[in-house]
């Protein structure tokens, strides 16, 4: 019987508690807002923002020194002059390795078979086998030297003045980390 009661009691107090909730017919603030909405002028939708259209951008400085790299210092009275003699050979195809930076590429290997010296370059996208003779880097970078601690290249780089300067670059071979 015990149960019966605290049922009774229980359904009395939820009673209670929802008489509490319709008690006040109170709707003065839902009646103000909506009042609100019907006074706004019909049709004041506000327009689209215009949008630019969208213009391509080509990075141009591709071909100058990275700026994560420090600048090389150059005394001008140490400053070599280049030479008319020494330029490019702008009418030969480049090669798929020329539109890299060299310090992109590091040297891991070497092979030797009866075709001659190969050295294993990795960089721009895998590891590549280069001889002597083969191009590297955007400087016309040809490589002249391979032995199996390095690979030899001489770059041909303006000189600032019209001229153009040969510079000698060497790939150390990275060993296993």
């Amino acid at each position: 019987m015990s149960s019966v009661r605290a049922r009774l009691i229980l359904c009395a107090l939820a009673l209670a508690g929802l008489s509490g909730c319709g008690a006040g017919n109170d709707f003065s603030d839902l009646q103000a807002y909506m009042d609100e909405v019907r006074a706004r002028p019909k049709g004041s939708i506000e327009p689209l923002p215009k949008f630019l259209p969208y213009e391509a951008f080509t990075y141009g400085a591709a071909a100058l020194r990275s700026p994560f790299q420090p600048p090389i210092k150059i005394e001008l009275a140490k400053q070599q002059k280049g030479s008319k003699d020494i330029r490019p050979d702008e009418t030969r195809i480049k090669q798929f390795l020329e539109g890299f930076n060299i310090e992109a590429f590091e040297m891991v290997g070497t092979l030797s078979n009866t075709g001659g010296t190969f050295a294993l370059v990795r960089g721009a996208g895998g590891v590549h086998r280069v001889k002597v003779g083969d191009y590297l880097g955007r400087n016309h970078g040809r490589i002249v030297g391979i032995d199996e601690a390095k690979v030899e290249v001489i770059e041909i780089v303006p000189d600032g003045e019209g001229g153009w300067l040969e510079r000698p670059r060497s790939l150390a071979l990275k060993e296993r980390s």
